[in-house]
C-alpha cells in the first residue's frame, strides 16, 4: 500500500512510501482510508514544532473510510462499515487523563495518511449515513473540538453570543454548532471575501481585524458593551488578551489552539473582574463524538470544505494550509 511518512532528516521531510498491507490483530479493524483532512496541528508536526516525537511517522489524525477486515474477537463492526478514526484512540468516556495522550493519531502513533490503517475496534466511530467520506474526514479533530468547547462543557444556549477568531476548520464547525443552538455569532477574519462567505454560512456580525486592529472594542460595540459569552480561541499569544477584553461577565474562553504562538500573558485583573472561565480543550472522547454525530444527523449538518486535494498532491495541501488560504477544511482524497 501507499502512505506518507514524516522523516527526521532528508528533504522533503514528508515523503510517499510503499508499505506492506496491514493485518487486523485481535480486537482490531483494518480501514481503507478514503479521505483525510488537515489541521494546524499537522503543520506543526511536519515542521518539528509539536514537541518530542517518534519519527518517522505516518501523519494526520483525521480520516474516514470503510472497514475491509476485522480481527479476532471483533463484534461491533463488519467489513463494509463506514467509519472515522478517533483522534485519541484511548479516550472513550469521562475526563481526559494523562495516559490517553500517547494514543493520539498522527502524533504519538501512526495516523491516517495511508491507503490502509489498522485501528482498535474502539478507536473508530460510525459516520453519518448522508455524509461523503470527505465530509466525515473533517470530524475527528476540528468538528469534535468545536462541539466539546461549545456544547459539552460550554453548555451554549440560545440567548448567548459566540465570538469566533478566523474562518478555519474549528471556527466553521463552531459557527454551525452555535447556530444549531440558536446563538448569535460574531466572526473575525483579515479577508473581506472570507467574511462574506462566513455571513452566508450564518454569521450574524463580521469584523475585519486588519482594518479594525482594536476588534475587541468592536465586539463590545456590537454587543451593547455586554461582551461575548463564548470565545473559541485559536489565535494564541497574539489574541488571547484581546479575547479576554471581549468577554462578557461570567463568559468562557475555550482555548483550542495557538496559530500565533503558545506563550501568552493575560491581565489577572481582567480574569477576576470578568469572572472569566479560561479552559483548554483537547479534542474530545468517543462519547462526545457520538453525541455530535446525533446532532449533525438531526440537523443534516454538512461540514464546510474549502478544497479537496488528490493523494499525490499532499505536499500542496500542506502548503495551502500553511498559507492560510482555506475557508473551513482542507481534505485529501485517498
Amino acid at each position: 500500500m501507499k502512505a506518507y511518512k514524516i522523516f527526521e532528516s532528508g528533504e522533503p521531510r514528508l515523503r510517499p512510501i510503499d508499505l506492506p498491507e496491514p493485518k487486523a490483530g485481535p480486537g482490531q479493524v483494518v480501514v481503507r482510508v478514503r479521505a483525510a483532512s488537515l489541521n494546524y496541528r499537522d503543520f506543526m508536526v511536519l515542521t518539528g514544532n509539536y514537541g518530542d516525537m517518534r519519527l518517522p511517522i505516518i501523519p494526520l489524525s483525521d480520516g474516514a473510510g470503510d472497514i475491509v477486515a476485522i480481527g479476532e474477537g471483533v463484534t461491533r463492526w463488519k467489513p463494509g462499515d463506514r467509519v472515522a478514526g478517533l483522534f485519541f484512540q484511548g479516550w472513550h468516556t469521562g475526563s481526559f487523563r494523562k495516559e490517553m495522550g500517547p494514543t493520539a493519531l498522527g502524533g504519538e502513533v501512526d495516523g491516517m495518511l495511508a491507503e490502509l490503517v489498522t485501528l482498535s475496534e474502539d478507536g473508530v466511530i460510525a459516520i453519518p449515513p448522508y455524509m461523503e467520506f470527505a465530509d466525515a474526514a473533517t470530524l475527528p479533530c476540528a468538528g469534535l473540538t468545536a462541539w466539546h468547547a461549545l456544547v459539552t462543557v460550554g453548555n451554549i444556549s440560545a440567548d448567548e453570543t459566540v465570538l469566533l477568531l478566523g474562518t478555519g476548520g474549528v471556527s466553521m464547525f463552531a459557527l454551525q454548532f452555535a447556530k444549531m443552538h440558536g446563538a448569535r455569532v460574531i466572526i473575525t477574519s483579515s479577508s473581506d471575501e472570507k467574511l462574506v462567505r462566513a455571513k452566508a454560512q450564518g454569521a450574524d456580525e463580521i469584523i475585519n481585524y486588519r482594518s479594525r486592529p482594536d476588534w475587541e472594542k468592536e465586539v463590545f460595540r456590537l454587543t451593547g458593551k455586554a461582551g461575548a459569552d463564548h470565545i473559541v480561541e485559536v489565535g494564541g499569544q497574539n489574541t488571547l488578551s484581546k479575547s479576554l477584553a471581549s468577554l462578557a461577565i461570567g463568559g468562557q474562553i475555550h482555548v483550542v489552539g495557538g496559530v500565533s504562538g503558545f506563550t501568552s500573558e493575560i491581565p489577572l485583573i481582567g480574569v477576576i473582574g470578568r469572572s472569566a472561565v479560561i479552559r483548554g480543550i483537547r479534542v474530545g472522547s468517543s462519547e462526545m463524538f457520538e453525541a455530535m454525530n446525533r446532532a449533525m444527523v438531526l440537523h443534516k449538518t454538512k461540514p464546510v470544505i474549502d478544497r479537496v486535494f488528490d493523494f499525490h498532491d499532499t505536499p500542496a495541501a500542506y502548503k495551502y494550509l500553511q498559507d492560510g488560504k482555506h475557508f473551513g477544511k482542507v481534505v485529501i482524497a485517498i
